[in-house]
């Protein structure tokens, strides 16, 4: 097969379908995953010969290593892979339970790196490849009543940018999208919320929640505008480490970058003041 293998996770709705729709009119073959087994039939039978969908909870550890060597048994590989299955939460970080900070987890961080250690195998096999992260601008900049999300973007954020460095040397790129706010059911449907709500937060956390909610289907992004940028980096030579989208990412970033170079400028003489003399 001369076309681009593509493998997304999590092509239901929002970003995941965008991107899905946007690799097959550009003519590349799409292989992507549904949590329910008649998705993956309605998909199979629309775009037979344009893509394939397969069976997959990437909170399921037992699954991953199947549907893979499925794929690699089938199509030769993987040519670029979109870690996009995730779950939004909000709840001060004091709220959140350990049972439901581990689902969020499971679904944000240790799927997409079961799957990238795994797919990167797949790569340095070819030498050539592409991985992109579908982090959020919350895994660089925290937001009060988003603890537990941020928490889970920031570690994704932590492993693929060392992992971009052993990687690049092997002819492999990887990038992380950082999006904002999308028209996407990440602030409807598929929102989670901590079960516990304590009335001191209600002016922190619970303004967050508040908030959240009432943008829902107001959101500035348009999720197929960003599957085609996310397209485009692909084709280039040079794809950046990281790609903000939207207009509220940008302010949002530069608030972060702004808040640690002050930091830096006002502890600089106490970082200094602890090393040895000599």
């Amino acid at each position: 097969m001369n076309k681009r293998i593509w493998f997304v996770t999590g092509i239901s709705s929002g970003l995941g379908s965008a991107i899905s729709e946007c690799v097959i009119r550009n003519n590349e073959f799409l292989i992507g995953t549904f949590r329910k087994q008649n998705q993956v039939d309605d998909f199979n039978r629309k775009y037979e010969g344009k893509g394939k969908a397969y069976l997959l909870d990437v909170t399921n550890q037992n699954q991953i290593p199947e549907v893979l060597q499925n794929i690699k048994t089938g199509f030769g590989g993987i040519d670029v892979l979109v870690n996009n299955a995730g779950v939004g939460f909000v709840g001060a970080v004091e709220e959140t339970s350990l049972e439901e900070t581990r689902i969020v987890f499971e679904a944000n961080f240790f799927g997409a790196l079961t799957i990238s250690q795994q797919v990167a195998a797949f790569m340095r096999e070819k030498g050539t490849g592409h991985i992109i992260q579908i982090s959020s601008h919350g895994g660089v900049k925290s937001f009060a009543g988003f603890g537990i999300y941020n928490a889970s973007k920031f570690a994704l954020e932590g492993f693929s940018e060392a992992m971009a460095q052993e990687l690049t040397p092997l002819g492999i790129n990887l990038t992380i999208v950082e999006p904002g706010p999308f028209r996407t059911e990440f602030a409807g449907n598929g929102l989670q919320q901590a079960e516990s709500i304590i009335d001191d937060y209600s002016e922190t956390a619970g303004t967050f929640r508040t908030m959240l909610k009432g943008v829902h289907g107001k959101q500035e992004g348009d999720p197929q505008k960003a599957a085609e940028a996310i397209f485009r980096i692909t084709k280039t030579d040079l794809p950046p480490l990281r790609l903000p989208l939207g207009k509220i990412p940008l302010k949002t970033i530069q608030m972060k970058i702004d808040a640690l170079q002050d930091d830096l400028n006002k502890n600089r003489e106490i970082a200094e003041s602890v090393v040895y003399d000599n």
